[in-house]
């Protein structure tokens, strides 16, 4: 008997937990070497980097319970909600520690920062599971570029304690990105041709959560040298996505053409595919 769409959701998350727990899991305590902390490596604008980066991660709250409400109904999506939940979490406490410990932020502008964080919420930026999923692997992968970028950064530098954290986190970003290709798989097999239809109106809107959430989110990640290029989105996350979902060209030119309205204006949207 056909195992149901359910049935291998599940299947996909229990693939993507086993490979976490036996594999990927990390401390914030234990594997990250503090004690190499070196505070001629703490420079303003690394410090800008990371706390936009700690920004964006605060607002777990807001991201888990949105799409824990969105995926309730299908086991395998809700529980990678709420280890994609916990997962983030850390990222965003181990960006908090590091401005603490190298002296680059103190205990009360932190303060400041999380009243401002939590006076405003993010919202879902697409309405059903599939759209969702689609946002997913784009933001993820394009989280995961920058993180990578990020880490390069840090080991040029020197900074060993900034280079393990990007590591880590950038190893967690490339997992997440993976089991929202796998779930777009099992989308494109049950309907290709609507999946096709979502991932292009999801593409022709897309923007990072912080975009338009995050005061003057795009001149700080362009400021600070957080952010990556329209050229490195297209190169690095969307043409790979679609080799991997075996998705043409020619199939996704035909289906912005339907889905993407000319009136869409953001830069991710005037991306040629």
């Amino acid at each position: 008997m056909p195992s149901t769409k359910r049935e291998q959701a599940y299947r996909i998350y229990l693939e993507f937990l086993e490979t976490a727990e036996s594999k990927r899991r990390w401390s914030i305590f234990n594997d990250v070497p503090w004690e190499k902390q070196d505070a001629s490596k703490a420079t303003d604008e690394v410090g800008d980097r990371v706390e936009i980066f700690c920004t964006e991660e605060l607002y777990v709250p807001d991201y888990s319970s949105r799409g824990l409400d969105l995926s309730r109904s299908m086991f395998g999506m809700a529980w990678f909600q709420t280890c994609w939940a916990f997962e983030e979490s850390r990222h965003g406490l181990v960006f908090r520690e590091y401005l603490i410990r190298s002296g680059l932020r103190s205990p009360a502008e932190f303060e400041a920062l999380e009243t401002a964080i939590f006076s405003a919420r993010w919202e879902l930026p697409f309405q059903t599971v599939r759209q969702m999923t689609c946002y997913g692997a784009l933001q993820e992968g394009a989280t995961f570029t920058a993180y990578n970028l990020q880490r390069n950064k840090a080991r040029d530098a020197g900074d060993d304690v900034l280079g393990a954290i990007f590591f880590h986190i950038a190893r967690d970003e490339a997992a997440h990105a993976g089991f929202y290709r796998s779930m777009l798989q099992l989308e494109l097999g049950d309907d290709r041709e609507e999946t096709i239809a979502d991932l292009a109106y999801v593409l022709s809107r897309f923007k990072m959560p912080g975009d338009g959430l995050i005061p003057n989110y795009r001149s700080r990640l362009s400021n600070s040298g957080a952010g990556i290029s329209p050229r490195s989105f297209l190169v690095r996350v969307v043409w790979p996505l679609f080799t991997t979902l075996e998705i043409s060209r020619e199939e996704m030119k035909s289906a912005m053409k339907k889905h993407a309205p000319a009136t869409v204006s953001n830069e991710r949207a005037e991306i040629s595919v």
